[in-house]
């Protein structure tokens, strides 16, 4: 997905295997990017997993991570911003705290997001 912060730029879909970085859009709001394109936001989906590589030093000690882990794409609830990172130690946090710069690989593109899993057995 894409932060509706990001609903007023051009934007593609993530694929698996490329590489994107965070990016501070002049809305001031931070999505993913192309290096090669930072005018168009890339909308990752819930659940897809990404290699992060460059995690600030603060965001390591905070929540007890290395500068490169594998994430779960997510949709956060709280707060202004809703597009977001889970480790997998469990803490969550927003494309906003995890700042521009870090660069991340799509790993694991999720042909039928967790979300979609879950409701497909209740029918």
């Amino acid at each position: 997905m894409c932060d509706y912060s990001l609903e007023m730029y051009r934007s593609q879909p993530a694929r698996e295997g490329v590489s994107y970085e965070t990016h501070r859009f002049p809305s001031h709001s931070i999505g993913f990017v192309d290096p090669r394109n930072p005018t168009t936001a890339v909308c990752m989906a819930c659940d897809m997993q990404l290699k992060l590589d460059g995690i600030p030093k603060q965001i390591q000690s905070t929540y007890g991570v290395s500068a490169s882990e594998v994430v779960t794409f997510a949709s956060l609830d709280s707060g202004t911003y809703h597009d977001g990172v889970r480790f997998a130690k469990g803490a969550e946090i927003t494309l906003q705290q995890l700042g521009t710069g870090v660069k991340a690989r799509v790993v694991n593109a999720l042909k039928t997001p967790h979300k979609l899993r879950e409701n497909a057995g209740a029918i």
